[in-house]
């Protein structure tokens, strides 16, 4: 699949992307919306980061007993309850009068039902689509997600000056029923990709054949770690410009739209292998820059341009599906979107938290400089692990080594014919 309008040609990926597109929107403009509506409520920078991203934190619960369900699943069926589950939820945060406290309440039980979202949605187009078009096509629904956070964000920000926060909501309610009605009467129905009963224990097992690897752990924890820690940098937008945090959100929705143009479609395969690790410490460098305190149009044009950084996480998901047999596809792009949604949320705690003690210009580089660190240790583990090896063999003590020669010896005389 070589091109973008072979993949609008695939039966059923027109309608997926579109309804992709209309909850990514309602997220976008919900998000904003519940952010100010708690920061206004509250003036705390940490509440407001979890208005936002509190969603995410309760990812972690359902990655641990929900998301065998993703396969097991009728994929049409689950993505209509699930935007179903959402537009009531939504609806239910802009009632007059409710306290922040039962709001975020809400807002992660809303996240522990997103939690099986990735798994479904992803699990879905890695079916209707050929192997060598899974690539393009998530390139395609990253930069619309780009682009309806440009748009969102932009018209959020309006939406909430001009109405108010609660009605902001109510039109990200109604964006959710239109993405059900999307995945109702757009997808064709299909049968669960895997059989049997989903259980919690299903999960835990299926996680653990995934993670008992170590490269394919080692690229989880690449599309986790670095980008959580940026998106805690983006969580405290609000508390940084009150006034302006729609702004900033629609430019780094615009630089990682860029960054997946890029990686996706222009760059050739050998070149983009290489670029997984440089694009994750763009990602973060510019925010070191904060502690400057810049002014809006400095700190657009460095949100703007870290933001481009996010296209490694194409390089990434190429890489896992690479090292993943086919029959654990669905849930293993569903432990991802888990993962790197539970480490947004506990980065947007974090950073809410340094907020309340640095400022959001104090906390934004300690952020930024941690996730440097992460990718740095990440990218030098393959190769430091050989070097220190025979450095830990050396040290290791000398009956310690003694036992596990016996121990070898006599496996090699119990072997011999």
């Amino acid at each position: 699949m070589r091109s973008y309008s072979d993949l609008f040609r695939t039966p059923e990926f027109t309608p997926l992307f579109l309804t992709s597109a209309l909850r990514s929107a309602a997220q976008t403009v919900s998000g904003l919306a519940l952010g100010t509506l708690v920061y206004r409520a509250t003036g705390s920078p940490l509440l407001s980061a979890l208005g936002m991203f509190g969603p995410s934190l309760a990812q972690v619960l359902g990655a641990t007993t929900l998301l065998s369900a993703a396969d097991r699943l009728p994929p049409r069926a689950a993505l209509t309850g699930i935007a179903v589950t959402f537009a009531a939820g939504t609806a239910a945060t802009a009632a007059p009068g409710l306290p922040a406290w039962a709001v975020l309440a809400l807002v992660l039980a809303l996240g522990l039902v997103a939690s099986l979202g990735g798994g479904v949605n992803w699990g879905l187009l890695n079916e209707i689509l050929p192997k060598d078009g899974y690539l393009v096509g998530r390139s395609v629904f990253n930069m619309m997600n780009g682009i309806t956070q440009i748009t969102g964000y932009a018209t959020g920000g309006v939406l909430v000056a001009v109405l108010s926060p609660r009605s902001t909501l109510l039109v990200a309610a109604a964006l959710y029923l239109a993405s059900a009605a999307g995945a109702r009467f757009g997808l064709s129905r299909r049968a669960p990709r895997a059989t049997g009963r989903a259980s919690v224990a299903e999960t835990w097992r299926t996680n653990a054949r995934l993670l008992s690897s170590g490269p394919r752990r080692r690229v989880y924890l690449l599309l986790w770690i670095p980008n959580g820690l940026i998106v805690g940098c983006e969580s405290l937008f609000v508390p940084y410009s009150p006034s302006h945090a729609g702004a900033l959100f629609a430019c780094a929705a615009f630089g990682m739209f860029a960054g997946d143009v890029t990686v996706g479609r222009l760059l050739p395969p050998h070149v983009r292998r290489r670029l997984g690790i440089p694009l994750l410490l763009l990602l973060a460098a510019p925010y070191l820059l904060f502690a400057l305190r810049p002014g809006l149009v400095a700190a657009a044009v460095c949100v703007t341009v870290a933001s481009a950084g996010f296209g490694a996480s194409l390089v990434q998901q190429e890489r896992l599906m690479s090292l993943t047999p086919d029959e654990l596809g669905g849930h293993a792009l569903g432990l991802h979107s888990a993962g790197m949604l539970t480490a947004q949320g506990v980065s947007a705690a974090l950073a809410g938290s340094l907020a309340r003690l640095t400022g959001p210009a104090g906390a934004m580089p300690l952020l930024a400089a941690a996730s440097m660190a992460a990718t740095l240790t990440l990218a030098l583990t393959p190769v430091l692990t050989p070097l220190l090896t025979p450095v830990w063999r050396k040290s290791a003590p000398a009956s310690a080594l003694g036992k596990r020669a016996d121990a070898r010896t006599t496996a090699s005389r119990l072997s011999r014919p």
